[in-house]
């Protein structure tokens, strides 16, 4: 099929309807958050995600989702969904029902229902590894920052594309041990740090608008599934993010391996990671500084999302309200 008629098909079959799904995994999810229960959370989100997948008139492939087989009963690497069986649409799926699990479970700002859908074959299978990245948004030259390069060689590339001193660049990175040594490198390089405790999709999305977000380079390691899915949003708003995956035992090489990844020092850029058509879209969990919480009353409930599309470059901001649901205990 020609891509411009293939194109015309993902817009036409799944513009809302991704956002529909998101929005349902999100209100599954807030129904259990702040109860401290990350499994019962988790357990929810998917259950509901995995059934709006099943009413999209799709043939989809998981390529990133919640591990192989052998470890989720749904949602895993590799399972087809959709409604649209051997007829449908054939589309790549990348998704995280509940991005900052322990976010939700403590009702702690930032959780998110996310996923993307693409053209079969544009999105990056990747296991449940982690992976090393860094991003920055739109306008900037190519290649601007590296991941092989030092934090301050990046801050000072960085600084001096902004026409800013170092001082006034801000990276958010996640709060773990293991950054411990790349947080005293960008303080000692002059620049600020954001710490985030989980939710680095968002962390990456939110270095596209740094007059608003304050943030103006995302780095670390955090998940490669992340990884793609950020790399996605990026793919549909502009920036650029490079990763690389980390294995450190023969259990996480034996996974690379299974998922058909052969060379693990490879660097992939953004369209390494997602590329072609790409949809994506977010829905929050709890509020946070990309997207407010779902809100629950006796009888409404509403939701806040965001919706991409790479073809058309737009951004869409929707605010859903339910009606007459019926009241739960």
């Amino acid at each position: 099929m020609p891509v411009g008629q293939e194109g015309a098909k993902l817009d036409r079959t799944l513009g809302l309807e991704i956002v529909r799904v998101t929005e349902a995994t999100a209100i599954a999810a807030a129904r259990l958050r702040g109860r401290g229960d990350e499994a019962a959370c988790d357990t929810a989100a998917i259950s509901a995600m995995y059934r709006e997948l099943g009413r999209l008139p799709i043939k989809g492939v998981i390529v990133v989702g919640e591990g192989e087989e052998s470890e989720a009963p749904q949602l895993y690497i590799g399972e087809t969904v959709g409604a649209g069986s051997s007829s449908g649409l054939e589309v790549d799926i990348a998704v995280d029902p509940v991005e900052g699990s322990t976010l939700a479970a403590k009702a702690l700002p930032n959780a998110l229902a996310v996923m993307a859908i693409a053209e079969r074959g544009s999105l990056l299978k990747v296991p449940t590894l982690y992976m090393d990245k860094i991003a920055i948004g739109p306008g900037y030259t190519k290649d601007l920052v590296d991941l092989d390069a030092s934090p301050t060689d990046n801050l000072n590339a960085l600084a001096k594309a902004k026409g800013v001193p170092v001082s006034e660049i801000t990276a958010c990175i996640l709060d773990r041990p293991r950054h411990a040594k790349l947080i005293e490198g960008v303080r000692a390089a002059g620049a600020a740090v954001r710490l985030i405790g989980d939710g680095d999709i968002a962390g990456v999305i939110h270095t596209t608008e740094p007059q608003d977000t304050g943030i103006d380079v995302y780095m670390g390691v955090g998940g490669a599934p992340e990884g793609v899915l950020a790399a996605a949003a990026l793919c549909c708003i502009g920036g650029q993010i490079q990763g690389r995956l980390i294995a450190t035992n023969p259990s996480q090489h034996e996974r690379a391996r299974a998922a058909g990844i052969a060379d693990l020092g490879r660097k992939y850029k953004m369209h390494d990671m997602a590329s072609g058509d790409v949809s994506f879209a977010a829905t929050g969990i709890t509020d946070g500084s990309l997207l407010e919480g779902v809100r629950l009353t006796r009888n409404t409930i509403h939701t806040h999302s965001v919706v991409m599309r790479a073809r058309t470059g737009t951004v869409r901001w929707i605010r859903t309200e339910y009606r007459d649901v019926p009241p739960r205990d």
